[in-house]
């Protein structure tokens, strides 16, 4: 999957430190992030010293006097965020591109970067402001929180818990594709966890809102980081209950979904997402056949 790094991982351990001339900036501008593609289609991001200069030149908008602030460490290199609307380069071999594209088979480690720091920067703007009392928030320099000085009410990032589901009906899989989204691959059931709800009851749920179907023997699979959503993906494999395949769709949220038989089925892993990885684990018969959750 996309954080399945080819060495080391990502630290996410919260250091107030300032960035060096190499360390790497990673710089948005509304949900599109600054990257530059060689001519392998790698990706690549500006440094501490790229962004200072094109800064200087280009009068970027900040919102804090510092302008960057640490997120983590991913494979030896320390990341920051810019604060505010990144500005033009002065290199026009950089780009803004949507964080929805990023997600990629090539250069694995800086997709996963841009997106968990996508997670961190879009918190971090959403959040200037105490939602207690009103004041201005500041930057803890022990935790990655934002604290309120006048209220002491402390913010830390938000993790949204959602679910993927592999509904089963013996050797059959349901895919579904979403509709009205840009987004139009083959993917699974999904959905995000509500308040006072268990994951599994979420599951449940979901399934039955999205294609009318009833399931059980709930078994829980694995998770993955999901930053551009802000979310954490908990993958579930289930068995459909009873012998209907008839779905009723909700065409709000899907624009088809079909059961697929295990030897034909139209998607498979692309080594991005828990989704595909859950499709190409049923396509070889190894998806969880133990104790059920439900």
């Amino acid at each position: 999957m996309l954080q399945d790094l080819d060495y080391g991982r990502l630290e996410n351990e919260f250091r107030n430190i300032y960035p060096a001339d190499e360390d790497i900036v990673v710089c948005f501008r509304g949900n599109t992030a600054l990257v530059h593609r060689n001519g392998d289609n790698e990706l690549q991001l500006p440094t501490y010293k790229d962004v200072l200069a094109w800064a200087a030149v280009n009068n970027w908008e900040s919102w804090n006097e510092n302008k960057t602030q640490y997120v983590f460490r991913l494979q030896d290199v320390n990341y920051f965020i810019w604060w505010g609307e990144g500005g033009e380069s002065g290199d026009p071999s950089y780009a803004y591109e949507s964080t929805m594209t990023l997600r990629q088979v090539i250069s694995k480690n800086i997709a996963f970067g841009i997106m968990t720091a996508w997670h961190l920067f879009d918190w971090y703007r959403s959040n200037r402001f105490c939602g207690r009392c009103g004041a201005k928030t500041v930057h803890d320099g022990k935790e990655r929180m934002m604290r309120c000085p006048e209220c002491n009410n402390m913010i830390f990032p938000k993790i949204a818990p959602s679910v993927i589901v592999g509904v089963t009906h013996g050797d059959r899989l349901l895919l579904s594709k979403y509709a009205n989204r840009n987004y139009t691959r083959y993917g699974m059931i999904a959905g995000f966890t509500e308040i006072g709800e268990t994951v599994e009851e979420t599951v449940q749920r979901e399934v039955m809102e999205e294609v009318g179907l009833k399931v059980k023997n709930i078994r829980y699979y694995k998770t993955q980081p999901w930053g551009v959503t802000g979310g954490l993906l908990l993958g579930y494999y289930c068995d459909l209950d009873g012998d209907d395949e008839t779905v009723t769709l909700d065409q709000n949220e899907l624009a088809m979904a079909e059961f697929y038989p295990r030897n034909a089925l139209p998607a498979h892993d692309d080594g991005i997402s828990l989704t595909r990885e859950m499709v190409r684990v049923f396509e070889e018969g190894r998806e969880p056949t133990g104790e059920a959750s439900v």
